[in-house]
């Protein structure tokens, strides 16, 4: 007979043993969190994928029409990320279920300010007409000597199938289109000689980075070269200064041109705007 108090005979190798706990911290939660690692995945890889476009088109490793192209692309991706982690979180919710967070949210912070730091640019190719010849006179705009202006710069100007522009010409309805956007953006007086003007628009010029290809004060011209974005776009800027009030002040009058692309989304006005101001202090119209 067995004594009931006595201790239990030890497991043999013939028997099996329980398997030790495991230890579930929160990188084993992670790891078993696929949904966010997706939504990581996706929600970085778009604005990877935006810096490799643009810098891959600024080396030259492929064009930038390439690199645009892929843009939109990009964003979709990023809209789609978004949408896809919100039904994970209604999901969860459905089914009483806790959502993992830090992956998750750590993509969903990587989609969002991806998406808000592109809307500025959809805005501008929403709202501003698709042109990139931007100046302070649209009847006669600085000419560009030791640069060249592009062959195709009176090419794809907007407006030729719209009634009110029915009969321009291009040049035409480029002026229509850049009075209509920026009618803020006109010739400005400055209360110093041509000379000085130019001199100073010079250092200007140079402490913003630009590469000045042309500069005679005596004539009252400048021309120069800006180089932008991680696509390296090239834009042309001449800036002509002539006397007033025989010789005491100068009227200034500038143009910027993109050397590729249809739409500038803004970039040549808010160059000529800012340049100006900087170089007369306060900008003043010329009448």
């Amino acid at each position: 007979m067995t004594d009931q108090n006595e201790a239990p005979a030890p497991a043999t190798g013939d028997q099996p043993q329980a398997a030790p706990p495991v230890k579930s911290g929160r990188f084993g939660s992670l790891r078993r969190d696929p949904k966010g690692w997706l939504i990581l995945l996706l929600g970085l890889g778009a604005p990877l994928a935006f810096f490799v476009a643009a810098a891959g088109g600024g080396l030259g490793l492929w064009g930038w029409q390439a690199g645009l192209a892929a843009i939109p692309w990009i964003i979709l991706i990023a809209v789609l990320t978004l949408v896809l982690a919100i039904v994970f979180i209604v999901l969860n919710r459905r089914k009483g279920r806790k959502t993992r967070w830090p992956l998750l949210g750590l993509g969903m912070i990587g989609t969002l300010g991806f998406l808000g730091f592109m809307i500025p640019y959809g805005t501008a190719i929403v709202t501003l007409p698709a042109i990139h010849d931007i100046t302070t006179d649209l009847a006669d705009p600085p000419q560009f000597t030791a640069l060249t202006l592009r062959a195709d710069n009176w090419d794809n100007i907007p407006g030729a199938d719209d009634s009110d522009m029915r009969g321009m010409n291009p040049r035409q309805r480029w002026a229509t289109a850049h009075q209509d956007a920026y009618s803020d953006i006109r010739s400005v007086r400055i209360d110093e000689p041509v000379a000085v003007v130019i001199e100073k628009a010079k250092r200007l010029a140079e402490d913003g980075g630009w590469k000045v290809v042309s500069v005679d004060p005596a004539a009252g011209s400048l021309e120069a070269t800006d180089t932008i974005s991680l696509f390296r776009f090239k834009d042309d800027i001449v800036i002509r200064a002539r006397a007033a009030e025989n010789g005491a002040a100068s009227i200034i009058d500038m143009r910027s041109v993109s050397r590729v692309g249809v739409h500038d989304i803004g970039v040549n006005a808010k160059r000529v705007r800012q340049f100006l101001s900087d170089l007369s202090g306060t900008t003043t119209a010329a009448s």
